[in-house]
């Protein structure tokens, strides 16, 4: 199952504790549809990056379904995708959009040449050291790099291959970015890592079916928030919804012991959730979007179950 899946499967859960709230999350989403096709950006434009974010949100809430053919919003939506070709134009995160968002839309709508044809695109990412980087003819590839480009493939249903000399390369290239506190950053050498890096990295060796270092969790838990949450840094004084998302999941997948701890993140996740159906990306963040929206409901989703 793709990552992708795997968030889907777990942000549907979140419906469990929202109940009629879900509602809520409906109608927000929706209000962010553009006419011409796409969800807007919170400059209210309609935007490639928050597409992709909106239309797994409306999966995970269930109201995209199968997105079927003659349905005037989703033939909108995949103009919309088809305008951007096969991303050509487009830099890696939003060549990695692109290829979520049509994830999310019957599989017959993307043809599968328009699909190898994203998937070369991404491949042009591919680093000196086997690794990913959004730059592409990169020396070393990145933690971010690695888990876009990875997942990129998996949503084209044209994956990486998990085992031979280009996944043993891509491992290697993930092992170099460990840092000495024990997490993982997107560059080598770094004294201390980040969130989003360490469990970008931990869902790589996963699909890769290499084993995870036990420190990994350790670190993880180790940026848990006394309020709830977790933060993105050892350094970082507060704790954010990407970086609690991102850390649930990956210590759910390492089956770590967090659960004890479950009361105050679904503390912290309530703090940030709107009466319009939406979530905040922080306490410092006063405009609420889709894409921590969907954030939101994967870190619920841990929570509900």
């Amino acid at each position: 199952m793709s990552h992708r899946l795997q968030m889907l499967q777990v942000a549907r859960l979140a419906r469990r504790t929202l109940g009629e709230s879900t509602d809520l999350v409906v109608s927000f989403l929706e209000s962010l549809s553009a006419p011409t096709g796409g969800f807007c950006n919170r400059a209210g434009r309609p935007d490639l990056y928050y597409t992709s974010f909106a239309l797994d949100a409306l999966v995970a809430v269930d109201t995209l379904g199968a997105a079927a053919i003659g349905d005037e919003r989703a033939e909108r939506t995949q103009a919309y995708l088809h305008s951007f070709g096969d991303g050509s134009a487009l830099d890696l995160v939003h060549r990695c959009c692109l290829a979520r968002a049509w994830a999310s839309q019957p599989p017959a709508a993307c043809s599968a040449e328009q699909r190898a044809a994203m998937r070369v695109g991404v491949m042009r990412h591919l680093a000196a050291d086997g690794g990913y980087n959004s730059r592409a003819g990169a020396a070393q590839g990145t933690a971010y790099g690695c888990f876009l480009a990875m997942n990129a493939c998996a949503d084209l249903r044209l994956p990486l291959q998990e085992s031979g000399a280009d996944a043993d390369r891509l491992a290697d290239c993930i092992a170099t970015l460990r840092t000495a506190d024990g997490g993982w950053s997107n560059s080598p050498g770094r004294p201390e890592g980040s969130t989003t890096a360490t469990a970008a990295a931990i869902a790589v060796l996963r699909t890769l079916g290499r084993p995870v270092p036990d420190a990994a969790a350790d670190w993880l838990l180790a940026r848990r928030h006394p309020a709830g949450g977790f933060t993105a840094a050892p350094d970082t004084p507060l704790p954010d919804l990407l970086s609690t998302a991102v850390a649930l999941h990956a210590l759910d997948a390492l089956d770590a012991p967090w659960r004890e701890y479950r009361e105050s993140m679904l503390d912290f996740i309530d703090t940030l959730w709107t009466a319009e159906g939406a979530f905040h990306g922080s306490w410092a963040d006063d405009q609420p979007d889709v894409e921590y929206t969907l954030y939101g409901l994967v870190a619920l989703g841990h929570c509900s179950v």
